[in-house]
């Protein structure tokens, strides 16, 4: 017997009966919920129970609660999107006007960033002011990479066009205080975008564009996660890349 749900129930001055009519199920199926620990409600139905006995899912279907905390290296991805365009750009701009240590655009035209979020220059131009680290990471305009890149993608916007774009709109905030940007051909597959302890990461598959290939939400938890490994890439490509700026 589920002897911690029968005690809130009785607790809380409730039968199994209103229970069960309160959060829309059968008498039947809440009996069972009582007489069967195996047996546990849905989620949302959870939610609900908990609120009317006043005790806790945790304490009433302690296994069930348990079975849904992640545990394993998956516990740092807070989304999984199966294009980058499917992530709500309200999400984005939530990364972005709440780092306040360190941002880095690691894309390797970070194009599509200042056609989808007005007066991007402006506010990260304020991100450096109060202290933030803002760093680019773009692909070289002018390198074989690049030119590679350009045949396979085969589309009118080049790869080289969308990183002068990036360039140009960085160069007007360029002697603001934090605003870094370096030159890499070494991450052409893999775009990484980082705000404090929060990151967008992005494989590029093929021969699709950055807005065609998937996308992941991560959140650093712990030491050497997703999060880590992904930053080592990040913080290597800083360390080895080129200043756009002599």
């Amino acid at each position: 017997m589920n002897t911690a749900l029968r005690d809130a129930i009785a607790g809380s001055g409730l039968t199994v009966g209103k229970l069960a009519r309160t959060v829309g199920v059968t008498v039947k199926t809440a009996e069972r919920w009582v007489s069967d620990p195996a047996r546990v409600p849905h989620p949302r139905t959870r939610a609900e129970v908990e609120a009317l006995v006043g005790v806790s899912a945790g304490v009433l279907w302690p296994k069930a609660v348990r079975s849904n905390v992640k545990t394993g290296p998956d516990r740092e991805i807070v989304s999984a999107y199966p294009y980058r365009n499917a992530c709500p750009t309200s999400v984005w701009a939530e990364l972005i006007d709440g780092a306040s240590q360190n941002i880095c655009f690691a894309g390797y035209t970070n194009y599509f960033v200042w056609q989808e979020h007005p007066r991007l220059a402006e506010r990260l131009k304020r991100k450096g002011e109060d202290g933030c680290t803002v760093r680019f990471v773009v692909g070289d305009p002018e390198s074989e990479v690049t030119r590679r890149r350009e045949e396979v993608e085969a589309v009118p916007l080049t790869v080289g066009t969308r990183i002068r774009i990036t360039l140009d709109a960085l160069g007007k905030i360029r002697e603001a205080p934090g605003i870094e940007a370096k030159y890499s051909d070494d991450h052409i597959a893999l775009s990484v975008f980082t705000f404090d302890d929060q990151m967008l990461v992005t494989p590029h598959i093929s021969n699709l564009l950055g807005h065609e290939s998937p996308m992941l939400h991560l959140r650093r938890l712990g030491d050497d996660g997703l999060y880590d490994r992904f930053a080592a890439h990040v913080a290597a490509l800083w360390e080895t890349g080129r200043p756009v700026w002599s």
